[in-house]
C-alpha cells in the first residue's frame, strides 16, 4: 500500500464520516461496490480518477478535497469516531439482509446487554 493511497483513503473516509454516511450508502450514491469503498478507505485499492470523481460527487465535495491531507488532523478524536462508525456500519450490513423478526430479536438482545452494562456500572460507582 502506498502512503499516497492511504492518505487519499483516509481523507475520503473522513469526509464520509463527517457526512454521516455508511460505506454502503456512499457506495450506493457513487454507484460503486461497498467493498471497493472499504478498500479505497484502507488504501488497499488503486482508485481511478473516474471512481474518485464518483465518490467525491456522492459526498457533495469537489474532487480536490480528497487531496487536502492537512485536514486529516482537523477533527478531534477522528480515529475513535471513525472506528465507531466502521463498527456500526458492519452491524448495519449484517442486519440488512435479515428478516424483521431477526432484527427485533437482535435489538432486544442488545438492549438487555446494555441494561446489564449500565446496572454494573452503577454498582461500581
Amino acid at each position: 500500500m502506498s502512503e499516497f493511497l492511504a492518505l487519499v483513503g483516509a481523507r475520503i473516509k473522513q469526509l464520509r464520516v463527517q457526512k454521516g454516511l455508511s460505506q454502503a450508502r456512499l457506495a450506493e450514491l457513487a454507484e460503486l461496490q461497498d467493498s471497493y469503498i472499504g478498500g479505497v478507505e484502507r488504501g488497499n485499492r488503486n482508485i481511478s480518477l473516474n471512481s474518485l470523481e464518483k465518490i467525491m460527487s456522492a459526498l457533495g465535495a469537489d474532487p480536490v478535497e480528497a487531496l487536502k491531507f492537512g485536514r486529516l488532523d482537523e477533527v478531534a478524536d477522528l480515529d475513535g469516531e471513525m472506528e465507531k462508525q466502521e463498527i456500526m456500519d458492519i452491524h448495519l450490513s449484517l442486519l440488512r439482509d435479515r428478516s424483521l423478526p431477526e432484527i427485533r430479536l437482535v435489538q432486544r438482545m442488545a438492549k438487555d446487554m446494555f441494561d446489564t452494562f449500565d446496572r454494573k456500572a452503577e454498582h461500581e460507582s
